[in-house]
């Protein structure tokens, strides 16, 4: 079954940010993950909160996306996004 990160980002440091989009979207690929979202236009249609930029990456399974989360390759590129960036991530499973 697939599995979904889901991410919402407020960027603090675009330079920084721009090197870990890099560093990230290599290891995503050695994971056999897909982008299905990264960062086109949002809109509130529901509720007072106003769109950061979303992400959502699709993955052969929870299995697999944890795979990656707790990847050695991973490890470095999510230590800089933590440091340029305000991130809330969610894993879930997709039908």
């Amino acid at each position: 079954m697939p599995a979904y990160i889901i991410v919402e980002i407020e960027v603090t440091d675009p330079a920084a940010y721009e090197e870990y989009r890099r560093g990230a979207a290599a290891t995503l690929a050695s994971h056999g993950a897909k982008y299905l979202v990264r960062g086109g236009a949002a809109e509130t249609l529901e509720g007072d909160r106003p769109p950061q930029r979303i992400v959502v990456v699709e993955f052969e399974s929870m299995a697999s996306a944890r795979a990656w989360w707790n990847s050695e390759e991973y490890r470095e590129p999510k230590a800089l996004r933590q440091r340029c960036a305000i991130t809330q991530m969610t894993l879930v499973e997709g039908v």
